[in-house]
């Protein structure tokens, strides 16, 4: 069984999910790190980063949309490491064409709630699983969950009504997992980002720029991955031991309602 911590990542490849996997190996993290293709570039390149801060890196490829090989994919990471201590459900997607909800169509619809919403909970209700079972194995161990949200969990966005329903169940499965887990020692958490500058928001960026300098964000800037991955740190240390459930806002107080 594996000395050191493991973390696992999915949608770790970019964005949000490669910062996560930086700050997690600086931790004292080794990482499995999740993606829909293993052997990318960007995996190809996130390795050797993740190595040079002392972790060992293990690059999985998994659409989580395919429930079916959530199994496949946890056991190969036991079989390697032995144990998991941190699961990370970061991976996410938005419709390639946004349109008004008028123009949805059901293919792109069911595919976005795959991969936002029903590969997460049953990744989680997976990797819980093993984490009760291991709380007897492993020695001193702190498992923890971790849902990456967004504002859209409680935003309307007429061209992503698709994405804000995903958001907002994952954040009520995030609480419900926090209330069952919590008695088996895992703490669950919500962690929200605001407007992140990633690829995936760069099709908005002059939209948001000017939003932003009208006052959407109070502290009047783009969040970066590094801001989101900063929280995951601090989880995954143990900071919040009494704080199951929480939602972290990481939004630059796009949450506070004012007048």
């Amino acid at each position: 069984m594996n000395s050191r911590p493991v973390a696992i990542i999915t949608g770790a490849s970019r964005g949000i999910g490669r910062a996560i996997t930086l700050a997690l190996a600086s931790e004292g993290y080794d990482i499995a790190a999740i993606a829909r293709t293993s052997d990318s570039e960007c995996m190809l390149s996130l390795q050797p980063e993740t190595e040079k801060l002392g972790a060992e890196f293990y690059p999985v490829g998994l659409d989580v949309a395919h429930t079916n090989l959530h199994d496949e994919a946890i056991t190969s990471i036991l079989d390697r490491y032995g144990r998991i201590d941190v699961l990370v459900n970061n991976a996410g997607i938005a419709p390639i064409e946004r349109k008004d909800i008028l123009d949805m169509d059901e293919e792109t619809f069911d595919r976005v709630l795959a991969v936002n919403l029903r590969g997460p909970v049953f990744l989680a209700r997976k990797v819980a699983r093993e984490m009760i079972w291991m709380k007897e194995q492993v020695k001193d161990y702190r498992p923890s969950i971790m849902f990456i949200t967004s504002f859209l969990a409680y935003t309307s966005f007429t061209h992503g009504m698709d994405v804000c329903i995903s958001k907002a169940a994952l954040s009520m499965a995030s609480q419900v997992f926090a209330d069952r887990l919590t008695e088996d020692g895992i703490c669950v958490y919500e962690i929200r980002p605001g407007l992140i500058k990633t690829e995936m928001t760069t099709r908005s960026k002059y939209k948001f720029d000017r939003l932003i300098a009208e006052g959407l964000i109070p502290q009047k800037r783009w969040g970066t991955p590094e801001d989101v991955a900063r929280a995951v740190a601090s989880l995954a240390r143990g900071d919040w031991q009494y704080s199951a459930g929480t939602v972290f806002e990481i939004s630059g107080g796009m949450n506070i309602q004012s007048i």
